[in-house]
């Protein structure tokens, strides 16, 4: 068989076999030159992904060391000879105690093109070590600028050469519930991944302090988007990702971005949040309460404590005040109330519009610094009969060794509850160990002017201030 009979047959083949594979396709293609238009006449949903190749560059990965030490480790009195302690486990059974390196990952996102970066409190929390990985995967470490543990908040420094990209901050108090929000992150180390959804929910209380008020969103979030931002859809900042609900699926919370930007400057100058202290016990107005201060539940928060010598008791603020608004802004409820008070910061003025025995009032107090001794809130979910025995009560004075023994100081006077008929209006709303302080608004230190306060009121409730261990609460006690 020659050379050129051999050529001309394979040859042939191969066109064969193109000719055979080469059918046309049973399936519809697209024309990609045709208009993105659905059948009868739909327009498809608009592409994020122009947006997200903007915004991924400000996004950075986190990664964190912590060094751990176990605790329990016998020192060897012999061990300075040899310059170290040995490990008890490693003397006995072969094994090992000694120090260990714990890594941990994170988000952020620049803020600032000379390499501030905004993550959470929890991520970088007692990191021996903080390196960060930018989009186009240079690494630098990290400094740790400040951080302020009750809000999850904490601003990071980088050094790098040139500009960096940066995010924008919105507006996360315009916001609403439905608008579409993006999520960028680290996800279990699977780096500036993108998920998105809706705003499910504003001003979320979920346990984690008194300044809870978290964005609530579908968009996924799992470990490692803690610190990474949450985006609206014109890719501005409205909150960051900060937690999420164990036992649920598609339930993720987002620190408003308008809380961080009243944190950032103190972070940013001094490292910590320094918060402004008004030194007064607080509570919801109830129903029940509401109804004996005249007023309707909601409209303000209501004083149940003012400490001596706080801001508020130079002031002249008193137990019974209801509190309207602060600086121009009305209170909502309790926690309202600690938030605005403590962004503030201390020694600054406050104006305070309160309610006194149904008349408006005016204050403008200088806040004092608060500390972790000092308490701004006490929430009483409770809900005082004509006599004593009526109220199903066994008191008694307050003498110096009773008030000893409970813990109080020896300017408080009242009538201790020593005991309580369980099938009487106070059972569980008083306890054994309160102390009585008022009764509709009357000071009551012995059983006679209890029963005196109780007859003159009218209604079919009284209401009552009790010292409760440091606290005093406002409780109202149902006659019928």
């Amino acid at each position: 068989m020659s050379k050129i009979f051999l050529k001309t047959l394979v040859c042939g083949v191969l066109l064969w076999g193109q000719t055979a594979w080469a059918a046309e396709p049973f399936w519809i293609e697209a024309d990609p030159k045709a208009s993105p238009v659905l059948p009868n006449g739909y327009s498809p949903l608009p592409s994020l992904s122009g947006i997200i190749r903007q915004l991924q560059p400000s996004v950075v990965n986190i990664f964190t060391t912590q060094v751990i030490r176990p605790r329990g480790v016998m020192r060897d009195p012999m061990s300075d000879w040899f310059g170290r302690a040995p490990d008890p486990y490693e003397r006995f059974f072969g094994g090992s105690r000694r120090v260990f390196k714990q890594r941990s990952l994170g988000s952020g996102f620049i803020v600032s093109s000379d390499g501030y970066i905004v993550t959470n409190h929890h991520v970088v929390a007692r990191a021996s070590e903080i390196r960060v990985k930018l989009s186009d995967d240079r690494s630098f470490e990290a400094k740790l600028v400040g951080s302020d543990p009750k809000t999850d908040l904490a601003l990071l420094k980088i050094e790098a050469k040139g500009k960096l990209p940066t995010v924008t901050l919105g507006d996360s108090d315009r916001i609403q519930v439905g608008d579409w929000v993006v999520a960028i992150g680290n996800p279990f180390g699977l780096s500036h991944t993108v998920t998105a959804g809706i705003i499910s929910a504003k001003e979320r209380e979920i346990g984690h302090g008194s300044y809870d008020s978290f964005l609530q969103t579908d968009a996924s979030i799992n470990p490692g988007n803690s610190g990474g931002p949450l985006f609206d859809s014109a890719g501005r900042v409205v909150g960051i990702n900060s937690a999420i609900v164990a036992y649920a699926s598609g339930i993720g919370f987002a620190v408003p971005i308008n809380l961080a930007k009243q944190l950032l400057p103190q972070l940013h100058k001094a490292g910590r949040v320094r918060r402004g202290w008004l030194g007064v016990g607080i509570q919801d107005l109830t129903e029940p309460l509401a109804e004996r201060f005249g007023v309707k539940p909601g409209d303000g928060v209501l004083l149940s404590q003012v400490f001596p010598s706080s801001p508020a008791d130079k002031a002249g603020l008193r137990p019974g005040d209801i509190v309207l608004s602060v600086n121009g802004k009305k209170v909502e409820d309790s926690r309202d109330l600690s938030r605005k008070v403590a962004l503030v910061g201390p020694g600054h003025k406050v104006r305070l519009r309160l309610l006194r025995d149904g008349k408006r009032k005016r204050f403008s107090i200088k806040l004092e610094e608060r500390d972790a001794e000092q308490q701004t809130a006490s929430d009483s979910k409770a809900s005082g009969p004509k006599d004593s025995e009526a109220l199903g009560l066994r008191l008694a004075p307050l003498s110096p060794e009773r008030a000893r023994r409970l813990g109080l100081g020896g300017d408080v006077r009242g009538l201790a509850v020593l005991g309580i008929d369980p099938l009487g209006p106070t059972a569980g709303i008083l306890r054994e160990g309160d102390v009585i302080l008022e009764i509709d608004r009357h000071r009551v230190t012995t059983v006679d002017s209890l029963n005196k306060a109780l007859k003159a009121g009218s209604g079919d409730s009284v209401l009552m201030l009790v010292q409760r261990g440091r606290s005093q609460v406002y409780v109202v006690i149902t006659t019928k």
